[in-house]
């Protein structure tokens, strides 16, 4: 397992309560459970229209479950955001 840093922007910010916290999880599928399972609640709903970025790179539409994490990488949770 690696330790990450799941941040946190716009609606799934405010879902959370707070703009990042770290998890320990082998791939991004683990890191999205455990943040459920931390988060029940209006953060579940958000998730299910944010696109993800893990170190950078957007995950698109690769199977969670797929996408391994980096010891100290970061996934970004970003919903949908409004505007230009």
């Amino acid at each position: 397992m690696a330790k990450v840093t799941v941040r946190y922007w716009a609606a799934a910010k405010a879902a959370a309560g707070i703009a990042e916290e770290r998890f320990d999880a082998a791939t991004l599928a683990g890191a999205l459970d455990a943040v459920r399972e931390r988060h029940p609640g209006e953060l579940v709903r958000v998730l299910q229209r944010c696109s993800f970025l893990v170190d950078g790179d957007p995950v698109g539409t690769r199977g969670h479950e797929t996408v391994r994490l980096a010891e100290g990488g970061t996934v970004e949770v970003l919903p949908p955001f409004a505007g230009g």
